[in-house]
């Protein structure tokens, strides 16, 4: 896989269109209808995993401290359908929290999870902050990672 960190501002006409497709065909298509652009990805990271085809295959943002939370956060966290299952996940997720110790030493990480995914973040040492919600009609919980 080859990965490309970058700021919104250098993704690209054709990463940014990638990406953008991407979500919608995961968040949008399979999760139910939410508006995916939300304000905040001109202020984030941008991590691209591409395959030796050049295909987008796995995709997150890192959002920067203080947009969203105090702390940097990680969300829009995503794998093309057609290779689900195959550990792509833990090692898109395994790179987004490595960049964030990068870019923010000894920060916590601060992310808002899936509620049906706690026991996958628990395993990056996430732990549960607060009660569970709905966001966009999907149960979610807080969680952060101390530095």
């Amino acid at each position: 896989m080859n990965w490309t960190c970058t700021r919104f501002q250098e993704l690209g006409v054709d990463n940014l269109y990638d990406a953008l497709a991407l979500r919608c065909r995961v968040f949008v298509l399979e999760q139910g209808p939410y508006l995916d652009p939300d304000g905040i990805d001109r202020q984030a990271w941008h991590l691209l995993g591409r395959d030796a085809a050049g295909t987008l295959q796995a995709y997150l943002r890192i959002v920067d401290p203080g947009v969203k939370y105090a702390e940097p956060s990680i969300g829009r966290v995503i794998t093309s359908p057609e290779v689900r299952g195959n550990g792509l996940g833990r090692r898109l997720f395994a790179e987004g929290v490595a960049r964030c110790r990068v870019l923010w030493p000894g920060r916590g990480i601060r992310i808002s999870a899936q509620a049906h995914l706690e026991g996958f973040y628990g395993g990056w040492g996430f732990r549960r902050v607060g009660e569970e919600y709905l966001e966009d009609n999907i149960p979610h919980l807080e969680m952060l990672r101390s530095p």
